[in-house]
């Protein structure tokens, strides 16, 4: 049974995103749906991160700080300790540049209930730093089934967009080794594809994904390396399943993210 109603926990890792994370955690301030928790793991940030975040801790206890004392150079521990720590049913999702619309957890939830289903996404849009948000009221939500077979030939599930149950976040972490830096996400959407069902996304962006320079997932290159890795060592891959599945995803990356600018 999906309770529409439950504790989400809002899982923010965070590293030098002093300038950025105020806007991030806004977004979770004006939500609609209020059962909410935020649990900021700071990877030892070297600026003010972590103070910009006990001030808002401070004004609402449902936001809370939990402050590493080693880099891990990758968001996939700070994540899986986020997990650990929640209190909630569900875990959200949500890097610390990112920002929601502000119906996303009640709309993502609701349709949950509705599907009876226990792991979601939504679309996302780019944006970049000084462009004005707008959040329209979305009309009508339809949604898509996404199972293993389309996550392996396009990566359909942005991690900022994420609902699921926190059992299965248990069951299945993301993989803290640094050469999946940037597809521990893909990897482990896969695995629980694979293993517990499929997942629902709703086309409708609930989901604002800021473009920067520095993110790793701007070179195109590499990050086609990583989705090849991933499938090359996954269970029953072979040389010929990575180029095909890596081709596919390159094709998908240009039609979505250069021409249409959102997933």
């Amino acid at each position: 049974m999906v309770d529409d109603n439950g504790l989400v926990s809002v899982i923010i890792p965070s590293y030098n995103a002093e300038r950025l994370i105020s806007e991030t955690l806004e977004s979770v301030l004006k939500q609609s749906y209020k059962n909410w928790e935020a649990i900021v793991i700071d990877d030892c940030s070297r600026d003010a991160t972590q103070q910009v975040v006990k001030t808002y801790a401070e004004k609402d206890a449902r936001i809370r700080l939990i402050a590493l004392d080693k880099n891990n150079g990758a968001p996939a521990a700070p994540r899986n300790i986020g997990v650990r720590e929640a209190r909630g049913q569900w875990i959200a999702l949500l890097d610390a540049d990112d920002i929601w619309h502000p119906r996303k957890l009640e709309l993502q939830l609701k349709a949950m209930a509705e599907i009876k289903i226990q792991f979601s996404c939504t679309q996302m849009q780019d944006f970049s730093d000084g462009e004005r948000l707008a959040f329209e009221e979305p009309q009508e939500l339809v949604y898509e089934v996404i199972d293993f077979q389309k996550q392996q030939l396009k990566g359909r599930i942005p991690a900022s967009s994420v609902i699921l149950s926190r059992e299965l976040l248990l069951s299945f972490p993301f993989n803290e080794e640094t050469r999946y830096k940037a597809v521990e996400d893909y990897h482990c959407w896969l695995r629980i594809l694979q293993t517990a069902g499929s997942a629902v996304k709703l086309n409708y962006p609930l989901l604002r994904y800021r473009k920067s320079d520095e993110q790793i997932s701007r070179s195109k290159m590499k990050m086609l390396g990583r989705v090849y890795m991933v499938h090359k060592e996954y269970p029953r891959g072979s040389v010929a399943k990575a180029m095909v599945f890596t081709a596919t995803h390159a094709i998908g990356a240009f039609y979505y993210r250069i021409l249409k600018r959102k997933l």
